[in-house]
């Protein structure tokens, strides 16, 4: 079996103080819950369901979600299942809008693509 990279984003201050490294897990954890936060979305393909995200404190939230940086921006791509009765595409851009300003927000840097992939419906809340 193949094991993941693990690696750090380092953001280096302009003035010489230090610098700021971000593990790849937190970044992909902040894209994750955006993700999770929009309207529609059932969960994260080979995720855990919304309801039980909350009740068991927000973990592995990385699932489902790749991110890939270069030149100071990153590249999401993330998978999910969408909610019977939600236009896929209103859903899909409001995915890609939540996940852009979270990792703006919190990292100051800025995400150039956020690719949207839906793995299927979900029928259970009809």
């Amino acid at each position: 079996m193949e094991e993941e990279k693990k690696v750090a984003l380092t953001i280096r201050d302009d003035e010489g103080i230090g610098f700021i490294r971000i593990a790849d897990d937190v970044v992909s954890n902040i894209a994750g819950l955006a993700v999770t936060e929009v309207d529609g979305v059932a969960r994260l393909t080979g995720n855990i369901p919304n309801e039980l995200v909350a009740k068991l404190g927000k973990k592995n939230l990385s699932k489902g979600v790749r991110v890939t940086y270069a030149d100071r921006t990153f590249t999401v791509d993330v998978s999910v299942v969408v909610k019977f009765g939600f236009n896929i595409v209103e859903v899909s851009q409001a995915i890609q809008e939540k996940v852009k300003q979270a990792l703006f927000t919190m990292t100051g840097l800025t995400v150039s693509k956020v690719n949207v992939r839906v793995s299927g419906i979900d029928f259970s809340g009809r």
